[in-house]
């Protein structure tokens, strides 16, 4: 499965710029013979505008599902479509989309763990289901930036046979090296393929880093990133998980009776 990471640096505010931004970037990756494309956090506006939130959000991943949706459907190719601010039933969320390659949605997961040190949780209500989808028949999950702190969750995705894991983010520079021996614990503990888009630039007073990765189930980075906006891919090899999961079989081995996380 070749998968291409679009580390964007979207601009703050700028709906309609980015959604062209986006579009040019994953008409390139799809020629480039990508299977599946990978966009990062909250890219239509950035994290996050909130005088005018409400103005600037998608409604109810309608452009998202006209415009991305159609790309992945003209170029036959899967989009994980990062996340974006997003308008439904009255309130706001932090919405990821999946796309196949007919540019059906085959997931749409709302960020469960919101950011609050920010303030995510003013502006963005919580999510509150897993979204586990299949593209090509490899089983995938998606989860959201902060979500990758906590691995309750995405352990709840993993026990139900997930092979990859897509990370959409827009996480700081300052804590790179969090993001980084986060990711890589996720793809060992949990013995999967974990691929991140993070995004670059700046929006209001905050930087953010970059360094999108991706890391095998051994832990070892295959795809790294540098700081600013650019277009990388890598082969993810699926055949090794069984081999993997044989060899040091932690699911088998795992204790849920005697786990108490609550």
């Amino acid at each position: 499965m070749k998968v291409s990471v679009l580390q964007m640096d979207m601009l703050f505010c700028e709906p309609e710029k980015n959604f062209k931004r986006a579009g040019e970037m994953i008409e390139t990756a799809a020629k480039g013979g990508a299977d599946v494309i990978v966009l990062p956090e909250t890219w239509n506006t950035g994290f996050f505008p909130k005088e005018n939130i409400t103005a600037l959000a998608d409604k109810d991943g309608e452009a998202v599902k006209s415009q991305i949706g159609s790309l992945a459907k003209k170029y036959n190719v899967n989009i994980v479509a990062g996340s974006v601010t997003n308008q439904k039933g009255g309130r706001i969320y932090n919405t990821a989309y999946v796309f196949n390659r007919k540019g059906e949605t085959v997931a749409e997961y709302d960020k469960t763990h919101l950011f609050t040190p920010m303030g995510e949780d003013d502006y963005y209500t919580r999510g509150d289901h897993l979204s586990p989808f299949v593209l090509d028949g490899v089983k995938c999950a998606i989860i959201i930036c902060y979500d990758l702190r906590f691995p309750e969750l995405i352990r709840s995705y993993t026990t139900r046979g997930t092979d990859c894991l897509f990370v959409v983010s827009e996480w700081p520079k300052v804590r790179i090296p969090h993001l980084t021996a986060l990711l890589k614990a996720r793809a060992i503990e949990n013995q999967m393929f974990v691929v991140c888009a993070n995004s670059c630039g700046k929006a209001g007073d905050t930087v953010y880093g970059g360094n999108s990765r991706v890391f095998d189930p051994w832990g070892e980075e295959i795809l790294a990133a540098g700081e600013n906006e650019e277009i990388l891919s890598c082969e993810c090899d699926l055949s090794v998980l069984s081999g993997i999961r044989e060899s040091i079989n932690v699911f088998r081995d795992r204790r849920p009776e005697i786990y108490d996380i609550k």
